[in-house]
């Protein structure tokens, strides 16, 4: 493992724990899109099938624990949470997520690298994490006040796939034949789904102002 494939690991963990820390914490998900959070779950659900068959390592065994269990409870707590779940600002958060579930589903059956349930539900959560995150996106241009540990939270899942980017830029130098079209495509999907975001932070952050995004 690679500095900047263990540098988005701890990134994308520590964008989990930013959330978690709010949702126990505040006890709030005001401006949390639980429909990009039910998206993370069908990925990592879907991404994971193999959870139980296939060791690697314990390291991509607890990461896969972690990830799985932390984003099935954060929807728990959104939907469920006799607290938090008033905080759900359901009339803001309208994206029909359907509308990404299934032209991915269709495109996992189209592009793959071996026709099996299992490589095709690993393809479909490939091409549902590049766009989980614009129902999120949406709702904080809707709502346009973003709070700290919201703005932190984007920030680190943004952060986490650019690192992987260079992860990938890393083994395909280093590593004999290490191509892979799918994941590659759709990793620079998903960070340019960031870039509008990304300006804007650091537009903030640069002047000191709280962050807002254009309606």
């Amino acid at each position: 493992m690679n500095i900047f494939r263990l540098a988005g690991d701890m990134t994308h963990l520590a964008s989990v724990l930013v959330l978690l820390l709010k949702i126990h914490t505040i006890k709030s998900c005001a401006g949390i899109s639980l429909k990009t959070q039910e998206l993370y779950a069908l990925v990592f659900i879907t991404r994971y099938l193999d959870i139980f068959t296939d060791f690697i390592s314990l390291y991509n065994t607890t990461m896969k624990l972690v990830f799985l269990g932390s984003s099935l409870s954060i929807v728990w707590y959104m939907k469920y949470h006799k607290i938090v779940r008033r905080s759900y600002d359901k009339d803001q958060d309208t994206f029909r997520h359907v509308l990404l579930v299934v032209p991915c589903l269709i495109l996992a059956l189209v592009i793959h690298e071996k026709f099996t349930f299992k490589e095709v539900m690993w393809t479909f959560s490939i091409f549902l994490e590049a766009v989980a995150i614009l129902p999120q996106l949406v709702l904080l241009q809707r709502t346009r006040n973003i709070d700290n540990l919201t703005g932190q939270y984007i920030l680190l899942l943004g952060a986490y796939r650019s690192l992987y980017i260079l992860n990938w830029v890393y083994r395909y130098f280093t590593e004999p034949h290490f191509v892979h079209w799918i994941t590659w495509i759709s990793g620079l999907v998903q960070t340019l789904l960031y870039a509008d975001f990304f300006y804007y932070y650091f537009q903030s952050w640069k002047n000191n102002t709280k962050l807002e995004l254009p309606a």
